[in-house]
């Protein structure tokens, strides 16, 4: 931010400035004997010193070898302990006849306020810091490497953390090595992203940022895998065009009108693969591909947006067509036991809002190897169903005895600025299930339940290809 000027509010005093002369010279630095100064007492007025009353003699800190034979022992433990500070004070510095000092300060997050909130900090055990203020300060007192101060503005931003604040937070966090602030900032990103969809966020968030929040397990997901997908578009028109200022009920149409302009310019090309579109391969990257295209309206979409290289989707077509004929032709009946790797990098990812309590009963939509599961929640139960012939179903279905799958769900509800309120997770399990068989897989605690109710799983349906 440039310089900063700080006027020197105390005026230099001629008596003090002379006997600092003479203290340099190497004679005793003595006031003239007035009053409760007189004989018998002495002080110090070196200079950089403060003034110091001694009982008797005349020995001066910042000059020991004034010393008295009397003084000697409790001189050299004096002097054992101020070695330091008169290596650091002794002398004049150039600054000390100035009634300007300018300091060059590099971090454009400080300003005159944020320093004095952070000198005031050496004063008191707490200050007030506003959120709109924290980075300024925290910037501050990073400078002066005062910890109390930064930790106290890392309380402040983890306690803070809302749309408007995330991301500025999370950067400022990485910038001054706040952790704990970044992961605060990355479990509400995770939570929000798409259960609180927002066009300034979308605006503010950082291919990094949104790279890790679409490569994690932990995300929170409304619907399917395909809104994944159309949440990126979104996003990545607007870093695209951040200019455009409508409302979120907009957004969609705009952005598929202007990819439908890009594919005229770029014909024969997906998005991804021009100069504009590169930038954001590593995030798209992180899509599940296999659970849009298992479904015909979103492997349509997709094919017709022609953002996504047609090669990527090739090969996940080749997968997905091994993995249904094990499923057909080699008594495939789902995992068996605890792949977390699996789970956390290829399961399907799918969630629900519940605005209100009541009766529920649902099923995502996508082939799932003949598991036509039904999600049911009633009385604060939550029922997994293996429908086989007692409900209808769009798809084929397996009528295999005995059907694996392994699963997490999870449950949050959050306040109107997205902090979390509550949550329950089942962890990640296995459950095997007969034709037409149910299970309670949560029981839900009535006093915890608010809603609106999140509800968010991940699925494996069937177990990952045996490696030769």
């Amino acid at each position: 931010m440039g310089s900063l000027s700080s006027r020197v509010l105390r005026q230099p005093r001629p008596a003090l400035a002379q006997q600092a002369q003479g203290a340099r010279a190497g004679g005793s630095a003595r006031r003239p004997d007035t009053g409760d100064d007189a004989a018998g007492h002495g002080f110090c007025y070196c200079a950089g010193s403060h003034k110091r009353k001694r009982s008797s003699g005349s020995f001066c800190y910042c000059h020991p070898d004034s010393e008295t034979d009397e003084d000697e022992e409790e001189g050299d433990e004096q002097q054992r302990l101020l070695n330091t500070p008169r290596s650091m004070f002794s002398g004049s510095w150039k600054e000390s006849s100035m009634n300007i000092i300018e300091l060059e300060i590099p971090d454009q997050n400080i300003d005159v306020e944020a320093l004095q909130v952070a000198f005031g900090s050496l004063y008191r055990d707490d200050v007030l810091i506003k959120p709109s203020r924290v980075v300024a300060i925290l910037a501050a007192a990073c400078l002066l490497q005062l910890d109390g101060l930064i930790q106290q503005c890392g309380e402040t931003m983890k306690e803070t953390v809302n749309v408007k604040t995330v991301c500025g937070y999370y950067t400022s966090a990485g910038t001054y090595g706040l952790d704990s602030v970044k992961k605060k900032c990355l479990e509400w990103l995770l939570n929000n992203l798409m259960t609180h969809q927002n066009v300034e966020l979308f605006k503010e968030l950082s291919i990094n940022v949104m790279k890790q929040l679409i490569g994690s397990s932990n995300l929170f997901v409304m619907q399917v895998e395909m809104d994944i997908y159309t949440a990126l578009k979104k996003w990545m028109f607007l870093q695209l065009v951040p200019s455009w200022n409508g409302s979120l009920k907009q957004l969609l149409t705009e952005t598929d009108v202007w990819f439908s302009k890009q594919r005229k310019d770029f014909e024969g090309m997906a998005f991804l693969e021009t100069e504009q579109g590169k930038p954001f391969v590593s995030v798209f990257r992180h899509l599940r591909l296999q659970y849009i295209i298992s479904d015909l309206a979103s492997a349509r979409i997709i094919e017709q947006d022609a953002v996504v290289p047609s090669e990527w989707l090739s090969s996940v077509y080749k997968q997905q067509w091994f993995a249904m004929l094990r499923a057909e032709q080699d008594s495939e009946v789902g995992p068996q036991e605890i792949n977390k790797e699996e789970l956390e990098g290829n399961s399907m990812r799918c969630g629900r809002k519940l605005a209100k309590d009541g009766e529920y009963c649902w099923r995502w939509t996508g082939f799932n190897f003949g598991f036509d599961l039904l999600v049911t929640y009633t009385n604060r139960y939550i029922i997994f169903k293996r429908n086989t012939l007692n409900q209808p179903c769009s798809g084929s279905v397996s009528l295999q005895p005995r059907r694996s799958i392994a699963f997490r769900l999870r449950l949050a509800s959050f306040d109107s600025s997205g902090k979390l309120i509550c949550s329950r997770t089942t962890g990640y399990q296995i459950l095997t299930l007969e034709k037409d068989q149910e299970q309670v897989v949560m029981n839900l605690d009535s006093r915890l339940l608010i809603f609106p109710l999140y509800i968010c799983c991940n699925f494996l349906y069937i177990s990952p290809e045996k490696k030769n």
